[in-house]
């Protein structure tokens, strides 16, 4: 099999209501879709959803860079271990634009499974899907009756583990937990990089009460902050935009502080994503499998080949909405949570991303 071309398009499609938290408001998917085309007539698909909060990156830049290396991947890559090595051979430039290396990734590994006729698990080495994933509810900044609206939502489908945006205002994020009291629930909290202050933080949140966690509380990359948060008020500090890539866990002490929040789009793929989990779990840290909000059922297939490497160590799973948000799905079928926050897939063993694209929704990129 030989890659012919690479066409980069975009998926705009609405949400079914607006998801906000501390750093920002969304009422539509905004992602890049790349579909890889073989000689022999097969696509395969990838997605990746740049953020410039997070990464920096946004749709316009992320579709020059796939633009700019579409031939060069097409040219040098055959399989997986090709792949891998286009990938380390362009480490740098990645780390700039990771969730547009994403979309490419996932395109050439979902072409690759169905070139061989094996599932996208058997490409990156990693063994194939056997059970199912209990995803985490996830409750944003809305305003009080729509979230406890949601929360209760949540709670008749039987959710048992919650993650909950705090805004900072101490009496609103209070009546928001007060939702979530005495209901045997685990709970933790995401702040987005809200504060800029360590005392600041430390003050809300011990008036807040007991959680177990809490993700980005200040200025993204404030580690020594993070450790203060941590050992004054008890709770595991959550990375996701401090941490980009598998070398930055290096520098961490107390490793029983941290749990990694790997987004297959922010890291750059599987490939890395997976690295990150193998470093994580070789320095004693758990792994949250997380999700940018407005993935379509690509990036959800992506995020349970990397859970599945992640078993041993995984301490939550979060997105799957599918058409629980938006009002479309990309693919025939959406992937999303059911009762319990359970999504098993069907049909695990299917070749490459066993997704059928509805790529006539697309928009050109």
């Amino acid at each position: 099999m030989r890659i012919e071309r690479s066409d980069v398009y975009s998926f705009p499609v609405p949400f079914k209501a607006v998801f906000r938290h501390a750093s920002a408001s969304r009422s539509r998917a905004e992602n890049l879709i790349v579909a890889a085309r073989s000689d022999d007539g097969l696509t395969g698909y990838g997605e990746g959803c740049p953020r410039d909060y997070v990464t920096g990156e946004t749709v316009e830049g992320g579709a020059a860079f796939i633009r700019r290396h579409a031939q060069a991947v097409a040219d040098e890559v055959t399989d997986g271990a090709s792949l891998r090595a286009w990938a380390d051979a362009h480490r740098a430039e990645i780390d700039e634009h990771p969730a547009a290396f994403c979309a490419i990734e996932l395109a050439v590994l979902d072409l690759l499974g169905k070139a061989e006729g094996v599932p996208v698990e058997d490409v990156v080495g990693v063994p194939r899907i056997d059970g199912g994933f209990t995803y985490s509810a996830v409750l944003g900044d809305s305003p009080y009756l729509v979230y406890r609206l949601q929360f209760f939502r949540y709670r008749r489908k039987g959710f048992q583990d919650f993650k909950v945006k705090v805004s900072g205002d101490l009496g609103r994020d209070r009546r928001k937990l007060r939702v979530l009291e005495k209901k045997h629930l685990r709970v933790r909290l995401d702040a987005n990089n809200l504060w800029a202050s360590a005392d600041k933080c430390i003050a809300h949140l011990s008036a807040l009460g007991s959680v177990f966690a809490v993700e980005e509380p200040l200025t993204a990359g404030d580690l020594a902050g993070f450790e203060r948060v941590s050992e004054a008020c008890g709770v595991r500090i959550v990375l996701d935009e401090s941490l980009l890539r598998a070398s930055q866990l290096d520098g961490l002490s107390n490793p029983e502080r941290w749990i990694v929040n790997v987004r297959v789009s922010k890291m750059g793929g599987i490939g890395r994503s997976l690295e990150v989990v193998e470093r994580a779990a070789s320095l004693g840290m758990g792994v949250i499998v997380g999700a940018q909000v407005g993935e379509t059922s690509i990036l959800t297939r992506a995020g349970l080949t990397v859970m599945q490497a992640a078993r041993p160590v995984l301490a939550a799973c979060e997105g799957a909405f599918g058409t629980h948000l938006l009002r479309e799905d990309l693919t025939a079928e959406s992937l999303m949570f059911g009762d319990g926050g359970v999504l098993t897939l069907a049909g695990a063993g299917a070749p490459g991303l066993g997704l059928a694209v509805r790529e006539g929704m697309l928009v050109a990129a």
